[in-house]
Protein backbone atom coordinates (compact mmCIF):
# COMPACT_ATOMS: atom_id res chain seq x y z
CA UNK A 1 0.00 0.00 0.00
CA UNK A 2 1.40 3.29 -0.94
CA UNK A 3 1.69 6.76 1.20
CA UNK A 4 0.17 10.05 -0.17
CA UNK A 5 2.53 13.16 0.25
CA UNK A 6 1.34 13.57 3.80
CA UNK A 7 2.73 10.53 5.28
CA UNK A 8 -0.57 8.27 5.63
CA UNK A 9 -1.75 5.25 4.32
CA UNK A 10 -4.57 5.06 1.28
CA UNK A 11 -6.93 2.95 2.37
CA UNK A 12 -7.92 -0.06 0.52
CA UNK A 13 -11.13 -1.77 0.88
CA UNK A 14 -10.52 -3.51 3.81
CA UNK A 15 -11.26 0.24 5.34
CA UNK A 16 -14.87 -0.47 4.92
CA UNK A 17 -15.62 -3.85 5.90
CA UNK A 18 -18.19 -5.31 8.68
CA UNK A 19 -17.20 -6.25 11.77
CA UNK A 20 -19.29 -7.46 14.85
CA UNK A 21 -18.13 -7.47 18.07
CA UNK A 22 -18.67 -10.49 20.34
CA UNK A 23 -20.75 -9.66 23.49
CA UNK A 24 -18.81 -9.33 26.48
CA UNK A 25 -19.11 -12.44 28.81
CA UNK A 26 -20.14 -12.15 32.61
CA UNK A 27 -16.76 -12.20 34.72
CA UNK A 28 -15.71 -11.78 38.31
CA UNK A 29 -15.45 -8.53 39.35
CA UNK A 30 -12.98 -6.36 39.83
CA UNK A 31 -10.91 -4.46 42.22
CA UNK A 32 -13.52 -1.11 42.85
CA UNK A 33 -11.04 1.71 41.52
CA UNK A 34 -13.70 4.25 40.52
CA UNK A 35 -13.09 7.16 38.73
CA UNK A 36 -13.26 10.12 41.70
CA UNK A 37 -13.89 13.06 39.22
CA UNK A 38 -16.79 11.39 37.44
CA UNK A 39 -18.92 10.44 40.39
CA UNK A 40 -21.35 13.24 39.75
CA UNK A 41 -20.91 13.22 35.86
CA UNK A 42 -24.58 13.10 35.75
CA UNK A 43 -25.27 16.75 35.97
CA UNK A 44 -23.93 16.50 32.35
CA UNK A 45 -27.29 16.25 31.34
CA UNK A 46 -28.07 20.07 32.01
CA UNK A 47 -25.98 20.76 29.17
CA UNK A 48 -27.91 23.49 27.34
CA UNK A 49 -25.28 24.15 23.86
CA UNK A 50 -26.66 22.45 20.53
CA UNK A 51 -24.24 20.23 18.45
CA UNK A 52 -24.71 19.73 14.52
CA UNK A 53 -24.30 16.16 13.03
CA UNK A 54 -22.89 16.05 10.13
CA UNK A 55 -22.58 12.58 8.51
CA UNK A 56 -19.72 11.68 6.30
CA UNK A 57 -22.49 8.95 4.14
CA UNK A 58 -25.41 10.65 3.52
CA UNK A 59 -26.47 7.33 1.69
CA UNK A 60 -25.92 5.12 5.43
CA UNK A 61 -28.65 2.52 6.50
CA UNK A 62 -32.00 4.73 6.87
CA UNK A 63 -32.85 3.07 10.18
CA UNK A 64 -29.72 3.66 11.92
CA UNK A 65 -30.08 6.02 15.07
CA UNK A 66 -29.43 9.70 14.27
CA UNK A 67 -31.55 10.74 16.75
CA UNK A 68 -30.60 11.64 21.18
CA UNK A 69 -30.13 8.34 22.74
CA UNK A 70 -32.56 9.36 26.17
CA UNK A 71 -31.41 6.58 28.04
CA UNK A 72 -28.09 4.66 27.46
CA UNK A 73 -30.37 0.97 27.36
CA UNK A 74 -31.07 2.37 24.12
CA UNK A 75 -28.30 1.44 22.85
CA UNK A 76 -27.83 -2.15 23.69
CA UNK A 77 -25.05 -2.27 25.50
CA UNK A 78 -24.03 -5.25 27.23
CA UNK A 79 -25.65 -5.79 31.13
CA UNK A 80 -21.90 -5.73 32.65
CA UNK A 81 -21.01 -2.32 30.85
CA UNK A 82 -24.37 -0.67 31.70
CA UNK A 83 -24.07 -1.82 35.80
CA UNK A 84 -20.55 -0.19 35.54
CA UNK A 85 -21.92 3.45 33.84
CA UNK A 86 -24.33 3.79 36.78
CA UNK A 87 -22.18 2.78 39.19
CA UNK A 88 -19.77 5.80 38.12
CA UNK A 89 -23.00 7.73 38.78
CA UNK A 90 -23.79 8.29 35.34
CA UNK A 91 -28.05 8.67 35.05
CA UNK A 92 -28.51 9.35 31.16
CA UNK A 93 -25.88 10.26 28.18
CA UNK A 94 -24.91 14.27 28.67
CA UNK A 95 -25.40 15.72 25.06
CA UNK A 96 -22.15 14.79 23.40
CA UNK A 97 -23.19 11.61 24.31
CA UNK A 98 -26.61 11.37 22.83
CA UNK A 99 -25.56 12.24 19.45
CA UNK A 100 -22.15 10.62 19.46
CA UNK A 101 -22.52 7.35 20.80
CA UNK A 102 -25.39 5.94 18.10
CA UNK A 103 -22.96 6.78 15.35
CA UNK A 104 -19.35 5.04 17.67
CA UNK A 105 -21.12 1.68 18.19
CA UNK A 106 -23.24 1.49 14.54
CA UNK A 107 -21.86 -1.49 12.58
CA UNK A 108 -19.89 -1.25 10.40
CA UNK A 109 -17.55 0.71 12.44
CA UNK A 110 -17.24 4.40 11.34
CA UNK A 111 -14.62 7.29 12.07
CA UNK A 112 -15.75 10.27 14.36
CA UNK A 113 -14.12 13.36 14.24
CA UNK A 114 -15.81 14.82 17.87
CA UNK A 115 -15.82 18.24 19.63
CA UNK A 116 -17.53 19.85 22.30
CA UNK A 117 -16.30 21.96 25.30
CA UNK A 118 -14.18 20.52 28.25
CA UNK A 119 -16.20 18.23 30.97
CA UNK A 120 -18.90 17.05 28.86
CA UNK A 121 -18.53 13.31 28.92
CA UNK A 122 -15.92 12.87 25.68
CA UNK A 123 -13.61 10.72 27.55
CA UNK A 124 -16.84 8.23 28.69
CA UNK A 125 -18.03 8.32 25.18
CA UNK A 126 -14.55 7.28 24.00
CA UNK A 127 -13.80 4.60 26.29
CA UNK A 128 -17.54 3.40 26.78
CA UNK A 129 -17.07 2.54 22.50
CA UNK A 130 -13.87 0.71 23.05
CA UNK A 131 -15.43 -1.48 25.95
CA UNK A 132 -18.29 -2.47 23.49
CA UNK A 133 -15.20 -3.05 20.26
CA UNK A 134 -13.11 -5.47 23.00
CA UNK A 135 -13.49 -9.15 22.89
CA UNK A 136 -12.57 -10.30 26.17
CA UNK A 137 -11.89 -13.87 24.94
CA UNK A 138 -9.07 -12.50 23.28
CA UNK A 139 -5.90 -11.75 24.90
CA UNK A 140 -4.47 -9.45 22.53
CA UNK A 141 -4.09 -5.76 22.64
CA UNK A 142 -7.71 -4.16 20.37
CA UNK A 143 -8.02 -0.83 21.48
CA UNK A 144 -5.38 1.87 21.53
CA UNK A 145 -5.86 5.23 23.08
CA UNK A 146 -3.42 7.78 23.08
CA UNK A 147 -3.10 11.18 24.71
CA UNK A 148 -0.25 14.04 25.01
CA UNK A 149 0.53 13.64 28.85
CA UNK A 150 1.13 10.79 31.08
CA UNK A 151 -1.19 12.94 33.57
CA UNK A 152 -4.49 12.66 31.43
CA UNK A 153 -3.50 8.99 30.25
CA UNK A 154 -3.35 7.97 33.79
CA UNK A 155 -7.29 9.75 34.09
CA UNK A 156 -8.46 7.99 30.84
CA UNK A 157 -7.46 4.72 32.08
CA UNK A 158 -8.89 5.49 35.60
CA UNK A 159 -12.52 6.17 33.56
CA UNK A 160 -11.64 2.43 31.66
CA UNK A 161 -11.03 0.86 35.25
CA UNK A 162 -14.57 2.32 36.64
CA UNK A 163 -16.72 1.58 33.29
CA UNK A 164 -15.35 -2.40 32.75
CA UNK A 165 -15.35 -2.80 36.60
CA UNK A 166 -17.75 -5.76 35.68
CA UNK A 167 -16.29 -6.77 32.92
CA UNK A 168 -13.28 -9.29 32.41
CA UNK A 169 -11.13 -6.26 30.22
CA UNK A 170 -7.22 -6.66 30.58
CA UNK A 171 -5.72 -2.54 30.34
CA UNK A 172 -2.42 -1.79 30.14
CA UNK A 173 -0.13 1.33 30.13
CA UNK A 174 2.29 2.63 27.41
CA UNK A 175 3.49 5.61 29.51
CA UNK A 176 6.86 6.22 30.61
CA UNK A 177 8.97 4.31 32.99
CA UNK A 178 5.45 1.89 33.53
CA UNK A 179 6.72 -1.09 31.74
CA UNK A 180 9.84 -3.01 32.32
CA UNK A 181 12.44 -2.40 29.70
CA UNK A 182 12.76 -6.11 28.83
CA UNK A 183 9.06 -6.77 29.04
CA UNK A 184 8.04 -9.05 25.73
CA UNK A 185 4.76 -9.22 25.58
CA UNK A 186 1.49 -7.24 26.31
CA UNK A 187 -1.61 -9.13 26.53
CA UNK A 188 -4.12 -6.57 27.51
CA UNK A 189 -7.07 -5.84 25.19
CA UNK A 190 -7.12 -1.86 26.03
CA UNK A 191 -3.97 -0.10 26.11
CA UNK A 192 -3.99 3.58 27.10
CA UNK A 193 -0.53 5.89 26.81
CA UNK A 194 1.33 8.19 25.15
CA UNK A 195 2.83 8.46 21.40
CA UNK A 196 6.08 7.98 21.82
CA UNK A 197 5.94 5.33 24.51
CA UNK A 198 3.42 3.51 22.29
CA UNK A 199 5.33 3.65 19.29
CA UNK A 200 8.30 2.48 20.98
CA UNK A 201 6.48 -0.83 22.31
CA UNK A 202 4.95 -1.69 18.85
CA UNK A 203 8.18 -1.29 17.24
CA UNK A 204 9.81 -3.78 20.17
CA UNK A 205 6.66 -5.94 19.50
CA UNK A 206 5.95 -5.99 22.55
CA UNK A 207 2.53 -4.34 21.65
CA UNK A 208 1.00 -6.73 18.70
CA UNK A 209 -1.12 -4.33 16.66
CA UNK A 210 -2.47 -7.69 14.69
CA UNK A 211 -5.93 -7.22 16.49
CA UNK A 212 -6.21 -3.45 16.44
CA UNK A 213 -10.13 -2.37 15.49
CA UNK A 214 -10.24 0.96 17.73
CA UNK A 215 -7.99 3.85 17.78
CA UNK A 216 -8.25 6.60 19.71
CA UNK A 217 -6.89 10.41 19.86
CA UNK A 218 -7.73 12.21 23.09
CA UNK A 219 -7.21 16.08 22.35
CA UNK A 220 -6.38 15.21 19.31
CA UNK A 221 -5.94 18.74 18.05
CA UNK A 222 -2.76 18.49 20.02
CA UNK A 223 -1.61 15.64 19.35
CA UNK A 224 -1.87 16.30 15.35
CA UNK A 225 -0.78 19.37 15.62
CA UNK A 226 2.30 20.10 18.22
CA UNK A 227 5.95 19.14 17.45
CA UNK A 228 6.86 15.97 17.61
CA UNK A 229 3.63 14.51 18.71
CA UNK A 230 2.19 15.07 15.55
CA UNK A 231 4.55 12.66 13.75
CA UNK A 232 4.99 9.86 16.56
CA UNK A 233 0.95 9.78 16.39
CA UNK A 234 1.20 9.39 12.63
CA UNK A 235 3.61 6.67 12.85
CA UNK A 236 1.30 4.25 15.29
CA UNK A 237 -1.22 4.75 12.87
CA UNK A 238 0.74 3.52 9.81
CA UNK A 239 2.32 0.87 12.29
CA UNK A 240 -1.99 -0.27 12.67
CA UNK A 241 -3.10 -3.32 10.45
CA UNK A 242 -4.21 -2.58 7.10
CA UNK A 243 -5.74 -5.75 5.77
CA UNK A 244 -9.10 -5.44 8.58
CA UNK A 245 -10.66 -1.96 9.47
CA UNK A 246 -9.52 0.02 12.53
CA UNK A 247 -12.22 2.50 13.49
CA UNK A 248 -10.16 5.91 14.26
CA UNK A 249 -11.77 8.09 16.77
CA UNK A 250 -10.42 11.82 17.60
CA UNK A 251 -12.02 13.69 20.34
CA UNK A 252 -11.31 17.33 21.62
CA UNK A 253 -12.57 20.75 22.92
CA UNK A 254 -10.95 22.52 19.91
CA UNK A 255 -10.02 21.81 16.56
CA UNK A 256 -8.34 25.46 14.87
CA UNK A 257 -9.33 25.20 10.86
CA UNK A 258 -5.67 23.77 9.76
CA UNK A 259 -5.97 21.14 12.17
CA UNK A 260 -9.26 19.80 11.49
CA UNK A 261 -8.53 19.49 7.56
CA UNK A 262 -5.40 17.56 8.53
CA UNK A 263 -7.97 15.83 11.06
CA UNK A 264 -10.53 14.64 7.78
CA UNK A 265 -7.57 12.43 6.02
CA UNK A 266 -6.50 11.24 9.45
CA UNK A 267 -9.74 9.64 10.01
CA UNK A 268 -11.39 9.44 6.63
CA UNK A 269 -14.91 9.02 5.81
CA UNK A 270 -15.71 10.36 9.18
CA UNK A 271 -18.82 11.44 10.93
CA UNK A 272 -18.14 14.44 12.48
CA UNK A 273 -20.08 16.39 15.61
CA UNK A 274 -18.93 19.88 16.08
CA UNK A 275 -19.88 22.86 18.32
CA UNK A 276 -19.98 26.37 16.48
CA UNK A 277 -16.49 28.45 17.42
CA UNK A 278 -19.22 30.86 19.54
CA UNK A 279 -20.12 28.23 21.67
CA UNK A 280 -16.12 27.51 22.93
CA UNK A 281 -16.05 29.65 25.83
CA UNK A 282 -17.08 28.23 28.66
CA UNK A 283 -19.78 30.31 29.86
CA UNK A 284 -19.94 29.20 33.79
CA UNK A 285 -16.18 30.37 34.05
CA UNK A 286 -16.07 33.91 34.76
CA UNK A 287 -12.69 36.02 33.46
CA UNK A 288 -10.72 38.42 34.75
CA UNK A 289 -7.06 40.15 34.56
CA UNK A 290 -5.06 41.83 37.36
CA UNK A 291 -2.71 44.71 36.33
CA UNK A 292 0.79 44.08 37.50
CA UNK A 293 3.42 46.90 37.19
CA UNK A 294 6.33 44.02 36.20
CA UNK A 295 7.10 40.34 36.92
CA UNK A 296 8.11 40.61 40.54
CA UNK A 297 4.43 42.07 41.09
CA UNK A 298 3.01 39.29 39.91
CA UNK A 299 4.48 36.86 42.42
CA UNK A 300 3.51 39.39 45.27
CA UNK A 301 -0.19 39.35 44.01
CA UNK A 302 0.08 35.79 43.62
CA UNK A 303 1.18 35.34 47.29
CA UNK A 304 -1.72 37.42 48.49
CA UNK A 305 -4.21 35.57 46.89
CA UNK A 306 -3.18 32.52 48.77
CA UNK A 307 -6.10 32.73 50.65
CA UNK A 308 -8.74 32.85 48.13
CA UNK A 309 -6.70 30.03 45.68
CA UNK A 310 -7.32 27.57 48.83
CA UNK A 311 -11.30 28.06 48.82
CA UNK A 312 -11.64 25.29 46.83
CA UNK A 313 -8.61 23.90 44.45
CA UNK A 314 -6.22 26.48 42.19
CA UNK A 315 -3.98 25.79 39.30
CA UNK A 316 -1.36 28.18 38.36
CA UNK A 317 0.01 27.91 34.55
CA UNK A 318 3.28 29.35 33.84
CA UNK A 319 5.27 29.40 30.76
CA UNK A 320 8.10 28.02 31.88
CA UNK A 321 9.51 24.62 34.29
CA UNK A 322 11.47 26.53 35.87
CA UNK A 323 9.44 29.36 37.00
CA UNK A 324 6.90 26.60 38.37
CA UNK A 325 9.64 25.51 40.36
CA UNK A 326 10.78 28.69 41.54
CA UNK A 327 7.75 30.29 42.94
CA UNK A 328 6.68 26.96 44.47
CA UNK A 329 10.24 27.06 45.99
CA UNK A 330 9.86 30.66 47.34
CA UNK A 331 5.70 30.01 48.36
CA UNK A 332 6.80 26.85 50.45
CA UNK A 333 9.62 28.90 52.22
CA UNK A 334 7.44 32.15 53.20
CA UNK A 335 4.35 29.41 54.86
CA UNK A 336 2.45 28.46 51.89
CA UNK A 337 1.82 24.75 50.86
CA UNK A 338 1.83 24.48 47.03
CA UNK A 339 3.14 21.92 44.74
CA UNK A 340 4.80 22.23 40.60
CA UNK A 341 4.12 19.58 38.39
CA UNK A 342 5.72 19.70 34.89
CA UNK A 343 7.48 17.50 32.30
CA UNK A 344 11.09 17.22 33.63
CA UNK A 345 9.72 15.54 36.72
CA UNK A 346 10.38 11.95 37.10
CA UNK A 347 7.38 9.59 36.03
CA UNK A 348 7.10 8.45 39.59
CA UNK A 349 7.11 12.08 41.10
CA UNK A 350 4.85 13.24 38.78
CA UNK A 351 1.87 10.54 39.72
CA UNK A 352 2.41 11.64 43.19
CA UNK A 353 1.82 14.76 42.97
CA UNK A 354 -1.15 14.75 40.44
CA UNK A 355 -2.67 11.90 42.79
CA UNK A 356 -2.22 14.44 45.82
CA UNK A 357 -3.79 17.36 44.19
CA UNK A 358 -6.66 15.09 42.70
CA UNK A 359 -7.09 13.48 46.43
CA UNK A 360 -7.20 17.14 47.66
CA UNK A 361 -4.11 16.80 50.11
CA UNK A 362 -2.68 19.99 47.76
CA UNK A 363 -4.87 22.90 47.32
CA UNK A 364 -2.53 24.95 44.89
CA UNK A 365 -0.90 23.45 41.54
CA UNK A 366 2.13 25.36 39.38
CA UNK A 367 2.36 24.21 36.36
CA UNK A 368 2.98 24.68 32.97
CA UNK A 369 0.78 23.52 30.12
CA UNK A 370 1.29 19.72 30.99
CA UNK A 371 -2.12 19.68 32.92
CA UNK A 372 -3.72 21.95 30.62
CA UNK A 373 -5.74 19.43 28.90
CA UNK A 374 -8.52 16.97 29.83
CA UNK A 375 -7.47 16.57 33.44
CA UNK A 376 -11.19 16.51 35.52
CA UNK A 377 -10.98 17.50 39.02
CA UNK A 378 -13.82 18.74 40.46
CA UNK A 379 -12.67 21.02 43.15
CA UNK A 380 -11.28 23.13 40.80
CA UNK A 381 -12.85 26.57 41.22
CA UNK A 382 -9.55 29.40 39.75
CA UNK A 383 -7.55 28.94 37.20
CA UNK A 384 -4.35 31.49 37.36
CA UNK A 385 -2.84 32.10 33.97
CA UNK A 386 0.63 33.53 35.80
CA UNK A 387 1.96 33.46 31.95
CA UNK A 388 -0.55 33.42 29.09
CA UNK A 389 -0.15 30.72 26.44
CA UNK A 390 1.51 31.61 23.32
CA UNK A 391 2.17 30.36 19.58
CA UNK A 392 5.65 29.85 19.83
CA UNK A 393 5.05 27.73 22.34
CA UNK A 394 3.53 25.11 20.89
CA UNK A 395 5.99 25.56 17.52
CA UNK A 396 8.75 27.24 17.55
CA UNK A 397 8.42 28.84 13.82
CA UNK A 398 5.40 30.87 15.17
CA UNK A 399 5.43 34.41 16.55
CA UNK A 400 4.28 35.21 20.02
CA UNK A 401 0.96 35.70 19.50
CA UNK A 402 -1.50 34.76 21.92
CA UNK A 403 -2.74 30.45 21.78
CA UNK A 404 -6.51 30.69 22.18
CA UNK A 405 -6.98 27.16 22.19
CA UNK A 406 -4.83 26.51 24.57
CA UNK A 407 -6.42 29.30 26.88
CA UNK A 408 -9.53 27.80 26.21
CA UNK A 409 -8.26 24.52 27.49
CA UNK A 410 -6.52 26.04 30.42
CA UNK A 411 -9.53 28.02 32.02
CA UNK A 412 -11.76 25.03 31.35
CA UNK A 413 -9.68 23.04 34.48
CA UNK A 414 -12.55 25.02 36.46
CA UNK A 415 -16.03 25.10 35.60
CA UNK A 416 -16.06 21.47 35.27
CA UNK A 417 -19.61 20.03 34.42
CA UNK A 418 -21.40 23.47 34.72
CA UNK A 419 -20.08 24.61 38.21
CA UNK A 420 -18.82 28.05 38.74
CA UNK A 421 -15.54 28.90 38.37
CA UNK A 422 -13.51 32.08 37.63
CA UNK A 423 -9.58 32.67 35.94
CA UNK A 424 -7.31 35.40 36.45
CA UNK A 425 -4.83 37.00 33.59
CA UNK A 426 -1.45 38.62 34.94
CA UNK A 427 -0.91 41.09 32.50
CA UNK A 428 2.44 43.59 33.74
CA UNK A 429 3.14 45.01 30.32
CA UNK A 430 1.69 46.80 27.11
CA UNK A 431 2.87 43.44 24.95
CA UNK A 432 1.41 41.20 27.43
CA UNK A 433 -1.90 43.38 28.04
CA UNK A 434 -2.32 43.52 24.20
CA UNK A 435 -2.08 39.53 23.85
CA UNK A 436 -5.08 39.43 26.30
CA UNK A 437 -6.77 41.52 23.94
CA UNK A 438 -6.19 39.76 21.34
CA UNK A 439 -8.05 37.14 23.68
CA UNK A 440 -10.83 39.36 23.97
CA UNK A 441 -11.79 39.40 20.81
CA UNK A 442 -11.10 35.72 19.86
CA UNK A 443 -13.87 34.74 22.31
CA UNK A 444 -15.88 37.66 21.47
CA UNK A 445 -16.53 38.26 25.76
CA UNK A 446 -15.26 40.75 27.59
CA UNK A 447 -12.31 39.82 30.44
CA UNK A 448 -12.88 42.09 33.66
CA UNK A 449 -10.37 44.31 34.90
CA UNK A 450 -9.75 43.87 38.73
CA UNK A 451 -7.57 46.52 40.46
CA UNK A 452 -4.66 45.71 42.26
CA UNK A 453 -3.44 48.22 44.65
CA UNK A 454 -6.30 47.57 46.97
CA UNK A 455 -6.22 44.39 48.38
CA UNK A 456 -9.21 43.92 50.43
CA UNK A 457 -11.73 44.81 47.58
CA UNK A 458 -9.57 42.83 45.00
CA UNK A 459 -10.29 39.72 47.70
CA UNK A 460 -13.87 40.73 47.88
CA UNK A 461 -14.73 40.83 44.20
CA UNK A 462 -13.10 37.20 43.71
CA UNK A 463 -15.06 35.68 47.01
CA UNK A 464 -18.16 37.15 45.09
CA UNK A 465 -17.45 36.03 41.93
CA UNK A 466 -16.92 32.33 43.50
CA UNK A 467 -20.20 32.43 45.12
Amino acid sequence: MEKDADGFYNPGPADVASSTPEAPKSPPAEEDTKAADLTEASDLIKSTFEVTVTLADQQQDPNSPLYSVKTFEELGLHEDLLKGIYDMGFSKPSKIQERALPLLLANPPTNMVGQSQSGTGKTAAFVLTMLSRVDFSSNKPQALCLAPSRELARQIMSVVVAMGKFTSVQTEYAIKDNLPRNATKVTAQIIVGTPGTMLDLIRRKVIDVSEVKVFVLDEADNMLDQDGLSDQTLRVKNMLPRNQPVQIILFSATFPDHVRSYADKFAPKANKIELQKTELSVDAIRQFYMDCKNEEHKYDILVSLYQLLTIGQSIIFTRYRHVADKIAARMTTEGHKVASLHGAKDAAERDEIIDNFREGRDKVLITTNVVARGIDILQVNMVVNYDLPLMNERDKSMDDRPDIETYIHRIGRTGRFGRKGISINFVHDKKTWLQMEQIEMALGKRIIRIETNDLDEMEEKMKKALK
